[in-house]
């Protein structure tokens, strides 16, 4: 009896396993199908990660700004908030829902990210400026370390913004690698699903 018990929670356990593999199985194959259909996904993705992280450490660039006071440093701040905002809507913009990709709108989608870019460097070269002058130099220490948290943050926002840049720009080629991608489903002797005539289906 004890034995058939162990048979029956194996078996139990073998189904639970084959249902939940199952179930990632079809996820993953959906979520390929989606990305095959709106490959633009990807870079529109990394370009919201650069705006959340931006985001969620601007408390630093923050304190950072009331504490050199350097020329431009808050107008720098203000038009990588703004720019990175207007780049996301040009970036909707430039690829509407089945249909062509807007040229005018990416065109300027990579204008704007390019002034973000530079306004970050720009910020980071003020940093540097102060903590290097001669007279009077800003020292980084326990109390003013989110200068520091500042300087590194904003090098990783250029490198995402400039990694959303190169996958839109790439778009075309990893679009038609993603379609090579098989996503169609086997349905016993039918075929795949994808090739099933259902045109005379009322």
């Amino acid at each position: 009896m004890e034995n058939r018990n162990n048979k029956g929670m194996v078996e139990l356990e073998l189904q639970h396993r084959r249902t939940v593999m199952g179930w990632l199985k079809e996820r993953r194959r959906k979520f390929l199908v989606a990305i095959k259909r709106r490959p633009q996904m990807i870079p529109l993705a990394v370009l919201v990660a650069a705006f959340v992280f931006y985001s969620l450490n601007l408390m630093h660039i923050s304190d950072t700004t009331a504490r050199i006071q350097g020329p431009g440093m808050g107008l720098a701040g203000f038009a990588t908030m703004l720019f990175s905002m207007l780049s996301f809507m040009c970036f909707l913009n430039a690829f509407p829902y089945r249909k062509k990709p807007n040229i005018p709108m990416m065109v300027l989608m990579f204008a704007m990210l390019g002034i973000v870019i530079f306004a970050d460097a720009y910020y980071i070269s003020t940093i540097w400026a102060a903590i290097s002058r001669p007279e009077n130099p800003i020292v980084v220490t326990e109390n003013t370390i989110y200068i520091a948290y500042a300087e590194y943050y904003l090098r990783i926002h250029i490198g995402i913004l400039a990694a959303a840049i190169v996958l839109t720009a790439l778009l075309p080629v990893y679009s038609k690698w993603l379609r090579k991608i098989k996503t169609s489903v086997d349905v016993g002797d039918n075929g795949d699903l994808e090739a099933i005539d259902i045109s005379g289906e009322v």
